[in-house]
């Protein structure tokens, strides 16, 4: 994830008002402390204080608030290769959610923002890091709000708890048949029912985690890149390779030299 730009308790007075028909060419989060009004094809939103928004790409960001102080936290970002994990959080976008622990989001935006103009050596990790927290638990939330998992999926705790599983072990080499028998479901009713759950297909998800870790292990270690391939279980460096580049859009010798 890349930062372009990031605002903390950003604050206008009364009567301001965004109309940028065309968007932009970045993702915008934001997180608002007053009520406000949004619009989305047209649709006028009405926003209470604690709303989040996830603009996508080149969405018109139309936006309006009455109060006499209008307060809100912002941050543009690209994925730079981290497009399927963004998809994977399955966070709905361009449309307003709820969110209840509005300190915990903009504490972190503060500390993000001080690092933003730091020179730290560290500086594009620490706020890759950041982002993907906020970005998780704004998804952990309204993941849970959504009716509560459509009033609690029997099959939820089960395949979360598999899911962990598979995050935690992405050396194994995860299958269908192999998830499917973790939760002793038939194949084609385990593919159906995680889709329906954590919004991606269970062997995209595999994919996903093999190569966040391969990521986390390029950017803190001098392992090979054939070393990588086998720690996120893969039998054949080439294969991981074309997989690595397809993912993430650089070969993991160019992700390296980028990130360490």
């Amino acid at each position: 994830m890349k930062i372009l730009s990031i605002g903390y308790h950003t604050i206008h007075r009364s009567g301001y008002s965004v109309n940028r028909v065309n968007g932009s060419e970045d993702y915008m989060l934001m997180l608002t402390f007053n009520p406000c009004v949004f619009e989305f094809a047209d649709k006028e939103i009405y926003a209470e204080p604690d709303s989040v928004v996830l603009y996508n790409k080149n969405i018109p960001q139309i936006f309006h608030s009455d109060e006499p102080y209008f307060v809100y936290d912002w941050i543009c970002f690209d994925t730079e290769g981290d497009q399927e994990f963004l998809k994977s959080l399955n966070i709905a976008e361009n449309t307003v959610l709820r969110y209840n622990d509005t300190e915990f989001i903009s504490d972190l935006i503060k500390n993000m923002y001080s690092e933003f103009y730091s020179c730290s050596s560290n500086r594009t990790k620490m706020l890759d890091v950041m982002l993907k927290t906020i970005l998780m638990k704004i998804s952990e939330s309204t993941e849970l709000t959504e009716t509560q998992k459509q009033n609690t999926d029997p099959h939820y705790n089960e395949l979360l708890e598999l899911r962990d599983k598979i995050y935690s072990n992405p050396q194994i080499k995860w299958t269908v048949e192999l998830m499917a028998g973790e939760v002793k479901m038939s194949r084609s009713y385990f593919q159906h029912i995680y889709s329906e759950i954590f919004g991606i297909s269970c062997i995209s998800d595999v994919i996903n985690c093999k190569i966040e870790k391969a990521k986390e292990i390029l950017s803190t270690s001098q392992a090979t890149i054939s070393q990588v391939a086998s720690m996120c279980g893969y039998d054949n460096e080439e294969h991981f390779m074309r997989q690595f580049k397809k993912m993430t859009g650089v070969t993991p010798t160019v992700y390296r030299k980028n990130n360490i």
